[in-house]
Formats: C-alpha cells, sequence, structure tokens
C-alpha cells in the first residue's frame, strides 16, 4: 500500500545516495525513459551499487525496465538477483509485451529460485487503455500506472491541467484495479513549479478512484501525501464507525444520523488500515 512513487533516473547518483530520506512510499528506479541509450550500462551499475550497498533502503522499490522487445531487457533483468526489487515497472505495456514478460520471469524464478515477481503495468499507449480490463486480470498484477505524456502524445491532443483528455484512460485504468483488487496510479504531473496546479491534479485523480500518485520531483510530494492519505476528520469517523460496530455487534445501526450498513463499515476499516499503514494513528 502505498500514496507516493518517485522516479529517479538509474545515472542520477546523487538522487540515488539520497532515495531513502525522500519523503515518498516508495521509488521508482527508471532505466527507461530518463536514461539516455548510451547511459544504459552506467545506470543499471548505479543502481545495482546502490540496491547491493545500501543499508536503508526505501520501503517500495520499483525497477522501470527497458521495452521488452530492446536490447536492453535481459540486462535489465539481471537486477533481480540482487533481490532487493519489490516490482517491476513495465513500459509500453499491453497483452503481448505482459506475457513475453511473463514467461522470462516464470523462467528465471526457476532458474534462480525467485518468489514470484510482482509487476505494475505502465498504461501509456491507446491499444493498452483498450486492453486494460485483460492486463489488470493478469496473476502478476499489483498495479497500473497511468502514462498520460505518451498516451497524449499519440492522440495528438494537449495535456492540460484539468485532464478531460485523460478522463476516459484514467477512469478505465480505475475501474479495471478495482474489480480486480489493485492499486491505480496516477500519472505524474510535470510541472513541478506549479504547486496549485498538482494539488489540484491530485485531487481530481482521487476524487475519480486513483490510490496513489506519481513524482518527477522531491518536492512534489509532501502535496501528494496529503491528498492522497485520509484527513484527521475521516479517521476520526472511521474510529467511531467501527468502535460502535464492535460494541452493539449490529451489522445495521444508526450513526450521527445516517444508516451504517457493511460496506460502510468496510470502508472505515480501510480508512484506519491506511491510516495505520502511514503511520498517522
Amino acid at each position: 500500500m502505498f500514496r507516493s512513487l518517485l522516479f529517479i533516473p538509474g545515472n542520477n547518483p546523487s538522487m540515488l545516495q539520497n532515495a531513502d530520506i525522500f519523503m515518498s512510499d516508495g521509488i521508482i528506479f527508471d532505466l527507461e525513459d530518463a536514461v539516455d541509450i548510451n547511459e544504459k550500462d552506467n545506470a543499471r551499475n548505479l543502481v545495482e551499487t546502490y540496491l547491493l550497498t545500501t543499508k536503508d533502503l526505501p520501503k517500495t522499490i520499483v525497477l522501470r525496465i527497458n521495452p521488452v522487445n530492446s536490447l536492453f531487457i535481459e540486462d535489465d533483468l539481471q537486477l533481480l538477483m540482487t533481490r532487493k526489487i519489490d516490482y517491476i515497472l513495465l513500459p509500453k505495456s499491453n497483452m503481448i509485451s505482459l506475457y513475453v514478460l511473463d514467461n522470462t520471469l516464470s523462467f528465471l524464478e526457476r532458474k534462480n529460485n525467485f518468489k514470484k515477481i510482482k509487476l505494475i503495468c505502465l498504461i501509456e499507449e491507446a491499444k493498452a487503455v483498450n486492453e486494460v480490463e485483460e492486463i489488470a486480470k493478469h496473476t502478476r498484477v499489483e498495479g497500473l500506472l497511468l502514462g498520460a505524456e505518451d498516451l497524449t502524445n499519440e492522440l495528438e491532443v494537449e495535456r492540460t491541467t484539468v485532464g478531460n483528455e485523460i478522463m476516459y484512460a484514467r477512469s478505465k485504468v480505475i475501474f479495471a484495479c478495482a474489480a480486480n483488487q489493485i492499486i491505480a496510479i496516477d500519472t505524474p504531473f510535470t510541472d513541478i513549479s506549479d504547486e496549485e496546479g498538482l494539488e489540484y491534479d491530485c485531487s481530481n485523480a482521487k476524487a475519480l478512484g486513483m490510490k496513489a500518485k506519481t513524482a518527477i520531483h522531491p518536492s512534489q510530494l509532501d502535496i501528494i501525501n496529503q491528498v492522497f492519505s485520509p484527513t484527521k476528520k475521516m479517521i476520526k469517523w472511521a474510529q467511531s464507525v467501527v468502535k460502535t460496530y464492535e460494541k452493539t455487534g449490529k451489522g445495521v445501526f444508526q450513526y450521527e444520523n445516517k444508516m451504517i450498513d457493511k460496506p460502510v463499515i468496510e470502508k472505515a476499516k480501510k480508512i484506519i488500515e491506511k491510516a495505520k499503514t502511514f503511520d498517522l494513528l
């Protein structure tokens, strides 16, 4: 469970060294878009050294590999030998690339006695949006990350703060994740100087059903974490609802002039679980 994931280019040693102190719930070590083709080996080596030599690693580590049809994929996956990676982030996800990666990972798991390697799929192409329900059903997939920049580029539309141009894709990702009980992760907000725009984007995404958001700069993390955390008011309400439920033992009861039943009780329990996970209690 997380609210925020921070992208760190694999070839940026200063950010790598500070990865454990950033206020994100997890780090995405990027070997793909953020790394020039001539820097791929260097990025991979820096990330490997960091994972093998750092004592206090971030709580969640995600490795963004290069596409499965690239020349770099075999070397990228060798970083799994560190046994420090929690998720692989698959770029250009679709059912074909997911099938190819699944077979490769199954081989590596058998060969190296790995536990099952979990995936987050990057939904950044129209083809992926159309296949998103099937992608979300795959047993390896633990989350979907919307990639709005590549998607709007393919659609030849302007990326805006309001976000109407990605409403359909956002909704598809959210519903596919909810139906399969995996996490819906929102696209980065690329203007690191626009805090007001970031807060609006986060609030809009959360209202639609996104559960977390990616960041491209540490300065964005405070707003992202704040928006995607349950508020003090929500936590207090949830605690009272659960306490009343446990005290009365009734599946349906009245609280603050409203009827409380099973779905509302489950919602309250989820809020408390998040509050505990994010050290808000």
